[in-house]
């Protein structure tokens, strides 16, 4: 049997495209120091509630999620985990892991629209993941995105868009 001839899937100069989905902000507590070791520092940032509004998503987030953060030098690793809320009801985990610095001479600021969604020299994306069983939001659980995060005073704002 002769395998069917591959097709490519994308032409060359291909960049996949980014749609914007919903934008999540997150109140947060004042941080709580863990630990530390040699270079670096442990702190937990509790979750307290939220909003999320967009095109594809809008709901509330719950209290009682929170972000773990690893600092090592001026490199913050980040490590969230919260519930979201749909406005029909149903209850969405995400992780939501990413990097904060701010040395990258070379990252501009970003503009979505009106809105700029990062400052220059400022490096904040995460790659969040998302679980739920409730259908009509089952493509969240099967779709990659990109967040783009900006801190706005007791609270955080991450702009969620899907791969395309």
């Amino acid at each position: 049997m002769i395998a069917p001839e591959p097709h490519p899937v994308a032409g060359p100069g291909f960049a996949p495209a980014l749609g914007f989905a919903f934008e999540v902000r997150a109140f947060l507590a004042p941080s709580l120091h863990i630990g530390h070791g040699a270079g670096e520092a442990t702190e937990y940032v509790p979750v307290t509630g939220g909003t999320v509004e967009g095109p594809r998503l809008r709901g509330t987030v719950l209290a009682g999620g929170g972000d773990w953060c690893d600092r090592r030098g001026g490199v913050y690793q980040l490590d969230a985990r919260y519930l979201l809320q749909a406005d029909d009801g149903a209850v969405i985990d995400i992780t939501n892991r990413g990097y904060y610095h701010e040395d990258d001479s070379t990252a501009p600021a970003q503009y979505d629209g009106a809105l700029q969604v990062s400052e220059p020299g400022v490096y904040y994306r995460t790659s969040p993941v998302f679980r739920t069983d409730a259908p009509a939001h089952l493509w969240l659980a099967r779709t990659v995105f990109v967040g783009l995060a900006r801190d706005d005073d007791s609270e955080v704002a991450i702009r969620f868009y899907s791969v395309v």
